[in-house]
């Protein structure tokens, strides 16, 4: 694989942060669809998931135990992801998101809702395995009707309109600070049942089958599910050929694994590490959310205008690196957190926001970019099933670090980061052919 700076696009995107703006506004069709009903997290999942690790160890789930649910979480994910492309391209984009969002959401949020112990956390871990399903035939659906230009815009206003939703968090502190968190947390679920379930409805409504979607439909139509699974050693070859395919399978795997354990385990640390108290904690996804947004539509495209990405993902490691670190060596206050241990948790939040955001957008980026066009479908299947394999351990693991000392799981998401670094500056691929300098 070659080193140095990549040429992703054939023609360069305008630097102004005002161009994403107008992408917004021309959304048309899908895109639209897609963009336009992101925000509807922040009425339904957002609101509760700053809780979701906090609600089981109020409910007696130890900190391995939660680490476990991870790992089950993501091998569970590797099936469905496994089974995703032939799913999608039998199916159809638009008919495959509705039925497996159901699935995957609205289910477990009622499991949730009601969960009493271990076992009910498990068998919903389980079931919302399955939104690896609707990852890859949302993204079909997305993007399928895209050009390439606009791939990376799209994808910083899917990102941007999900961290809006966070804007929403006062609503759970409200209800935790008058309930209680264990009553508060089980009426959240019951709502995220409700809004997810309305979302699913509306984007069916406006969105249409892509026109790859309808292709691959036909060609689909008779063939037998074991026939197309045995046609992925076909799309495996086209993945293990191009470097550049591996490359970002590299990538999105260590941005992954460094999620999964975040998403997990920050909530807690700051909460039994850091003495952060229930109520406040929505406030923080809420405010790295603002960031984030604000970041997208100001810095981020004025980094990533360029057809040279491999800076920006660097800028992006070693900035969300600074976070975690950062993060690992607040000191443990006495008593009750300080006005200094919130000062600290506010710059882990800014450096988060930035570094976490445009990992995001360019690891997402840089899959649609490598993915042979014709089998996106199962190329991204079995991207996701490699990349969830290898970031399930890392549930398990950092619950494991948790157990001994609740500040250890984020010093494996250094080393990560630390590893991505390594990766992007030694083995960047480009996608297209750098262009000779003009003398």
């Amino acid at each position: 694989m070659r080193s140095g700076s990549a040429t992703v696009f054939t023609e360069p995107v305008p630097r102004s942060s005002s161009s994403l703006v107008s992408s917004l506004l021309g959304l048309r069709g899908n895109g639209r669809a897609c963009v336009y009903t992101e925000p509807m997290w922040g009425l339904s999942m957002m609101l509760v998931l700053p809780y979701a690790s906090v609600f089981m160890l109020a409910l007696g789930v130890h900190d391995e135990q939660i680490g476990l649910l991870a790992t089950i979480s993501m091998l569970s994910q590797v099936v469905f992801g496994l089974l995703s492309g032939v799913i999608t391209d039998k199916l159809g984009r638009r008919l495959t998101t509705a039925v497996f969002d159901v699935v995957a959401w609205s289910i477990p949020c009622l499991i949730w809702a009601f969960a009493q112990n271990f076992w009910y956390f498990l068998v919903a871990a389980v079931i919302n395995g399955a939104w690896q399903v609707t990852q890859n035939s949302w993204d079909c659906l997305l993007v399928e009707d895209v050009s390439r230009s606009e791939l990376t815009k799209v994808y910083s206003l899917v990102k941007a309109a999900g961290e809006f939703s966070a804007l929403f968090a006062p609503i759970a502190a409200l209800l935790v600070s008058r309930f209680g968190l264990e009553p508060a947390v089980r009426l959240l679920y019951l709502n995220a049942f409700v809004i997810m379930t309305a979302k699913i409805v509306i984007l069916y409504r406006w969105s249409t089958e892509t026109a790859t979607g309808r292709l691959r439909r036909e060609q689909t139509r008779g063939v037998s599910t074991w026939r197309l699974l045995g046609e992925y050693r076909g799309v495996l070859g086209l993945i293990v050929s191009s470097k550049g395919t591996l490359f970002s399978l590299a990538i999105a795997a260590i941005v992954g694994a460094v999620a999964l354990v975040n998403g997990t385990f920050w909530q807690v640390v700051i909460n039994q590490h850091l003495l952060v108290p229930d109520p406040l904690l929505p406030f923080f996804p809420m405010v790295r959310s603002i960031l984030s947004v604000l970041f997208f539509f100001t810095i981020i495209p004025r980094l990533t205008h360029a057809r040279h990405l491999q800076r920006p993902t660097l800028w992006g490691f070693a900035v969300y690196l600074a976070g975690q670190v950062l993060l690992v060596t607040i000191p443990a206050p006495v008593g009750s957190a300080t006005l200094s241990t919130y000062a600290l948790l506010g710059v882990c939040l800014l450096l988060d926001a930035f570094g976490g955001s445009i990992l995001f957008m360019l690891a997402e980026s840089l899959v649609a970019l490598h993915v042979d066009q014709h089998e996106r479908s199962r190329v991204m299947a079995i991207q996701r099933t490699c990349v969830m394999l290898v970031t399930a351990p890392f549930g398990w693991i950092s619950g494991w670090l948790s157990g001994m000392d609740r500040t250890w799981p984020f010093v494996l998401t250094s080393g990560l980061l630390v590893l991505g670094l390594a990766v992007t500056a030694r083995l960047w691929v480009t996608t297209h052919t750098e262009p000779s300098p003009v003398a």
